[in-house]
């Protein structure tokens, strides 16, 4: 089955670990020329503007051109249906957390209880 195009949904265009660099770049909602960014990553330029052109046709970023420079800002509402299809799942960890925490508090007390029959 072929791969669906990167620009089809938020979910594609986010799976390429760079293009998660470049949203965490953005994240402090400030507006960045791409240069800055190109700086940051340590990549090409070509590189990092095809990476922003696939969050841009999704709607992750917006850009805005001011003279020769374009600069882009992250639009943190289009990655909400990524934020509810996790949250459908964060009872999994959430659980998961809890019993770790129940088990070490009861190897604690029986650490505890050992030690007073000790003394």
């Amino acid at each position: 089955m072929p791969r669906a195009a990167t620009t089809t949904d938020v979910f594609n265009a986010i799976a390429e670990p760079r293009r998660r660099e470049i949203i965490d770049i953005l994240f402090d909602g400030r507006e960045r020329a791409v240069g800055e960014i190109i700086e940051t990553l340590g990549l090409p330029q070509p590189s990092v503007s095809k990476h922003l052109s696939v969050l841009r046709k999704v709607g992750i970023v917006s850009v805005t051109k001011r003279g020769q420079i374009r600069l882009y800002r992250l639009e943190p509402k289009e990655l909400k249906p990524i934020s509810e299809w996790v949250k459908r799942y964060e009872h999994f960890w959430t659980h998961q957390l809890s019993r770790l925490k129940e088990r070490a508090e009861g190897k604690v007390q029986t650490q505890q209880q050992t030690k007073d029959k000790e003394k």
